[in-house]
């Protein structure tokens, strides 16, 4: 916690002489990457009707951040999250049929439609960040939205979201995303009117809940995860390309659905 503060308190220091106060940055410390988005940037959400790599989109629309966002079926290639940008739907998972055919999706649909979402609206010309269950209201329009999940604070909801499913003994029974077990993992937070990423490589995997903790000890006052495992990919300028195993230069990562995007 304390190399923490000093580098926060170093970074404010050097960009209040540099006047890069503004700008995206990064660090990185034993297999997480840290990026704060600063207030004022503009973060868009995209998706592709064929999987594409996290590299291959940063380069087309020469963006500046790439990150990976909601969840997909790589069977059929549709969405398994609802996905907005520019006030429209991008991305329904009631178009994708698995889901719509699966009993036992469809028996909790109240659950699996209401995950969270990292969610961008405008009221009375004032832009909003926020992270909650999809069917949560929303004052304004909605700007942009991606949903995956689960949340993780204020409250970390696995069963209410459907990812995890216990017993009347309390065992679990059923697990999503591997939200039990240590994997790479996509996380966006917030924290007054800055955004935070962690791209938690398979270097230093963590459970979810060893996930939480992390974006708690960052002082984040609300989080969520992303799509995660093998879908963990990050493109920053052109001096970042890190999927789920960590720097690899020549690995373009897994195809994917959907993308955060700041350009």
């Amino acid at each position: 916690m304390l190399k923490k503060i000093i580098y926060l308190l170093v970074f404010v220091m050097f960009s209040s002489l540099t006047g890069y106060a503004n700008e995206i940055f990064y660090d990185y410390a034993d297999g997480i990457y840290h990026i704060v988005i600063p207030e004022g940037k503009k973060i868009e959400f995209i998706s592709k009707e064929k999987l594409t790599t996290n590299a291959d989109i940063h380069k087309q629309l020469n963006a500046t951040l790439t990150v990976n966002a909601g969840f997909f079926d790589p069977k059929n290639q549709k969405t398994i999250s609802f996905v907005y940008n520019d006030g429209l739907l991008l991305e329904s998972p009631i178009e994708n049929e698995n889901l719509v055919f699966n009993e036992t999706i469809m028996e909790n649909w109240d659950k699996v439609g209401n995950r969270t979402e990292f969610r961008i609206t405008e009221y009375k010309g004032v832009i909003y960040y926020d992270i909650v269950p999809h069917n949560v209201p929303y004052e304004g329009k909605l700007i942009a939205s991606a949903q995956a999940g689960p949340m993780l604070l204020p409250d970390l909801r696995l069963e209410e979201e459907f990812f995890v499913v216990k017993n009347s003994e309390g065992r679990v029974t059923r697990e999503s995303a591997s939200v039990l077990h240590k994997t790479a993992r996509t996380l966006i937070g917030l924290k007054g009117k800055t955004v935070h990423i962690f791209i938690v490589t398979t270097e230093h995997p963590m459970t979810i809940m060893e996930a939480r903790d992390l974006c708690k000890s960052y002082g984040l006052e609300k989080a969520m995860a992303f799509d995660g495992g093998s879908s963990t990919s990050v493109d920053f300028k052109n001096e970042l390309h890190v999927t789920s195993v960590g720097i690899k230069t020549d690995d373009t990562g897994r195809k994917l659905k959907s993308f955060l995007i700041v350009k």
